[in-house]
């Protein structure tokens, strides 16, 4: 039977809950309808969630629809439980979105949209509680346009009076179905199909599940336009959720995405599935064997996380939600603290985004959450599963910390019998991009199974900040290099050097402190609103302009420090006596706007922190010392990287993390010109040649292997870009060319750029493309698209060359290195770029290095080239015409052509 598998989703109090049970009476797999207010759902197994009328933990159950075998995944709605719904996201093939009719799109509904389209999810729409008063179709249905998609249909006119309409409207969808539409009139189920599993439609059904009117409808919809997808023949596994049952079993839920699963199959090195279990509600089913397309729990593991890959599948990226607000955990007098930690890290692994952490200093645990609503459910879990009554103290914002200019760290890890020293390139990250580790390190140098260690090390805890200890995000840390003994190190010797690498780059940099943001949606009547934008303003929050809405009411959006409206929706309620409405949903982290005050308030001393030291440790003597982090280049064995040719690539340090370099020049379009177009940049071979020997040894082109792994919100996580030495002849010529760097190191494109960044873009083009017509080499052309919110990595072909706009939150010189290790082993690479830092890196990794300037010269000299060619292919041409006629004649002719006879 194949197999598929849909996920409900909802904001709180949509009637998810009842339109599943209303599911599961027609496909009979219940034989009586239960309701939320009765206790008795079919899907809510735990007494919690039926006490307080809300699901807290993702569930499934199994039922038939036509032919298929449906696994319908149910899942929170409350915002506090919002990071279990995300990671259900990864597995689904379709979704179901359902929106409470009385009350419209709210926040945490565009909240649910933004995952959806994040993960590609084909989503139908159920508008539940039509039967309300003051529900209207058609209001609600422009709302859905206005605020979701244009692409949002009436799928009940399919039937009625209204049929024309709507494959009208459904065809306005897809340019070509929209053609086909035109030329026949008609519109087929698998057209219909295919632009609904594209993301180009979705299909929105009404109803009452309560009173089980539509639901009926809906499920004819979902049988007719869902299509079942492929699977490939090797095995593949995504772990989504982590469990245990009633007797204490662990249980690794996971989609089978590939293959079949086997009872007894390994699924690594020393660990197997001993069972394979098929829940339905509270009840399960033993199977001997699990084809794609199947939701399971395993036991038998027990290391496995939320994520989580086996065969063909990868690493998943980390959540986009994620607590914001840290809560002291309070323990009974006579708990054994050590022992309930112990617990609490059982619990975490079934709810990653705990966060759960030991303050070794003042013997404290702090737990990570999302609101309070969550912190209830926990005391009832901790109580239940452990017979502990604990307390949460006042919850403190979560903050994060980054760097505002590239340093160089080093960690030397030296005692008696030990050997290890790790240097690291940290730089800003773009905003929300996270951490990523990346190598430029020969292996000449440092052997690549050091180097794998050492980006291992740098994945595998949270790397604490100087200012608050708060976690560090948003920067690229790059090996840069590292050295090794061959008799005395251990791969513990490389955990110490590369943890104090970190602290003492974090040390020498300009930290910066970040904060959580809210994006928000303030609806409020229209004498109030000045009120609202003055809150706002006090909050260091920002606003665009008032919206008029119906009803006398204004909208007002923007954003905010989430310490600064964790308490608004009270005083909105207060102010408007009920008539205003607040929607929040989290942004991400910004600047912190009172960074000092915080600081202090933290009172954190980096020196005091002896689990994360900041000096290193060298041998004289036969003893080991420890050097504090600002002597540690005295001691250092490795060449380190010149400050001043770091610093000639330093981005403005405000405008770096704010995400706004060169914001003077950035256009509509949201595509940004480089940090320092022709700043920092090394004009000569032979200059740029020194500069590297001098800091990382020898360059030895395609022959050192070279790898990258990047852990990321926005990349792909825990992948690895090898490319084995080869001795090959390079038989492709490619050059790639950084766009905005280029242009804003030519003066005539820049002062072009100035007036029309989107005119310059299309002169390089054409620039480019004459040069490629007379090189013959694949040419490549990036241009940033960062900062387009959810922009995908576009290709497009111009005449002979290839343009790429990269993806959100991915810059041009990431997508030039990435590419530069897929393709630099087997090919013959340059690279066209004035930045200095990146050059560096292009060198390292065995590719050639072009400056702006050098293009430059290189395009005037083919000009040159292709106009002597011209001129000596016309010269040597022969006019036979001419040849064979008198000197008088030949004159005449001459004359005639030019004009004057």
């Amino acid at each position: 039977m194949e197999k598929l598998v849909i996920g409900i989703l909802a904001h709180v109090d949509a009637g998810k809950t009842t339109l599943s049970e209303g599911i599961l009476y027609l496909t009979g797999k219940i034989r009586k309808l239960g309701r939320v207010d009765h206790k008795d759902a079919y899907l809510d197994t735990y007494n919690l969630e039926r006490e307080r009328g809300i699901t807290i933990f993702s569930k499934q159950a199994e039922f038939e629809l036509g032919n298929r075998g449906i696994t319908l995944l149910d899942t929170p709605g409350h915002v506090d439980f919002s990071a279990e719904m995300e990671r259900t996201l990864q597995v689904l093939d379709y979704a179901i979105l359902v929106i409470n009719g009385a009350d419209g799109v709210q926040g945490h509904t565009m909240t649910l949209w933004r995952l959806l389209a994040r993960y590609q999810i084909p989503t139908f729409l159920f508008i539940n509680k039509m039967d309300q008063d003051g529900t209207d179709k058609e209001k609600l249905l422009a709302e859905l346009k206005k605020r979701l998609s244009d692409n949002c249909v009436d799928f009940t006119w399919e039937k009625s009076d209204l049929q024309s309409q709507f494959l009208e409207d459904v065809s306005v969808c897809d340019e070509e179905l929209l053609e086909k539409y035109l030329e026949t009139e008609e519109i087929s189920t698998s057209d219909i199909r295919k632009v609904i599993k594209e993301r180009k439609l979705f299909p929105c059904f009404f109803g009452s599940a309560l009173k089980m009117t539509g639901v009926e409808e809906f499920l004819h919809g979902l049988e007719k336009y869902c299509e079942t997808p492929e699977y490939p023949s090797e095995f593949g596994a995504k772990v989504f959720k982590i469990a245990r049952d009633d007797q204490g079993n662990r249980l690794s839920y996971m989609k089978i995405t590939g293959g079949t699963l086997k009872v007894k199959e390994l699924l690594t090195d020393t660990e197997k599935a001993d069972q394979i279990r098929i829940y339905s509600g509270v009840k399960f089913e033993l199977a001997k064997e699990a084809p794609a397309g199947t939701i399971c729990a395993v036991t038998g593991l027990s290391q496995t996380h939320p994520g989580q890959g086996f065969g063909i599948e990868r690493e998943s990226e980390m959540p986009v939600l994620e607590p914001v607000l840290n809560y002291r955990i309070l323990l009974p007098e006579d708990c054994d603290v050590h022992q309930m930690l112990k617990k609490l890290k059982e619990l975490e692994e079934e709810e990653p985004e705990l966060h759960i952490v030991w303050n070794e200093q003042l013997g404290e645990i702090h737990a990570m959450l999302m609101g309070e609503v969550q912190i209830e459910i926990l005391k009832h879990l901790i109580w239940e599963r452990f017979h502990v009554a604990v307390e949460f103290g006042t919850g403190n914002i979560v903050y994060k910390e980054t760097i505002a200019e590239p340093v160089e760290g080093v960690g030397h890890f030296e005692p008696l019998r030990h050997y290890a020293e790790v240097h690291l390139l940290l730089e800003p990250g773009e905003p929300g991009s996270g951490l990523q580790f990346f190598t430029a390190c020969s292996e000449d140098v440092l052997d690549r199974n050091w180097q794998r260690l050492i980006l291992t090390h740098l994945e595998e805890r949270e790397h604490p900040g100087v200012l608050t200890g708060s976690p560090i995000t948003d920067m690229q840390i790059t090996l840069i290099t590292g050295r090794a003994h061959l008799k005395h190190t251990e791969g513990g010797d490389f955990r110490q050097a590369t943890y104090r690498a970190v602290r003492q780059g974090l040390k020498k940099a300009k930290s910066v402190l970040l904060e959580p943001y809210y994006e928000f949606r303030l609806e409020i009547p229209g004498d109030m609103i000045g009120r609202a934008m003055t809150d706002i303003q006090k909050m260091n929050g920002t606003f665009q302009q008032p919206e008029a809405d119906e009803d006398d009411m204004m909208v007002l959006k923007g954003s905010a420090p989430v310490s600064m409206m964790r308490d608004y929706q009270t005083q909105v309620t207060s102010y408007t006596k009920g008539r205003g409405r607040l929607f929040c949903s989290l942004k991400g982290y910004a600047l912190c706007q009172n960074q000092d005050e915080i600081v202090e308030e933290i009172g954190y001393d980096s020196e005091r922190d002896l689990d994360n030291p900041t000096g290193s440790v060298f041998c004289a003597h036969g003893a080991g010392f420890v050097v504090p982090w600002y002597e540690v280049e005295d001691y250092m064995h490795l060449e380190g990287i010149d400050e001043s040719e770091l610093g000639n690539a330093i981005p403005d340090s405000e405008e770096s993390i704010a995400g706004n370099r060169n914001s003077n020049n950035q256009t509509d379009s949201g595509y940004r010109p480089p940090r320092n177009a022709g700043v920092g940049s090394y004009e000569d071979e032979e200059e740029l040649k020194a500069i590297f020997e001098r800091t990382f040894g020898p360059v030895k082109r395609y022959k050192e292997p070279q790898f990258k792994r990047t852990f990321s919100s926005k990349s792909d996580s825990g992948s690895y870009y090898r490319n084995s030495s080869s001795a090959k002849k390079k038989e492709k010529e490619y050059l790639l060319v950084d766009g905005y760097n280029i242009i804003y190191a030519w003066e005539d494109l820049k002062e072009l750029a100035d007036a029309n960044l989107h005119a310059a873009q299309t002169k390089l083009m054409d620039i480019l493309s004459n040069y490629q017509g007379f090189k013959k080499c694949t040419l490549i052309l990036v241009f940033d698209a960062y900062k387009i919110e959810g922009h995908a990595e576009e290709v497009i072909t111009y005449h002979n060359i290839h343009v790429v706009y990269t993806k959100e939150a991915e810059t041009a010189d990431q997508y030039i290195e990435k590419t530069v290790h897929k393709i630099g082993r087997e090919n013959q690479v340059t690279v066209a770029t004035s930045d200095g830092l990146e050059q560096i890196i292009i060198m390292g990794q065995g590719a050639h290095r072009m400056s702006a300037r050098g293009l430059r010269d290189e395009i005037k000299a083919t000009e040159n080239q292709i106009r002597q060619q011209w001129h000596e292919k016309r010269q040597s041409s022969k006019n036979y015409l001419i040849d064979n006629i008198s000197d008088e004649m030949a004159q005449y002719m001459k004359e005639k052509r030019l004009g004057k006879q």
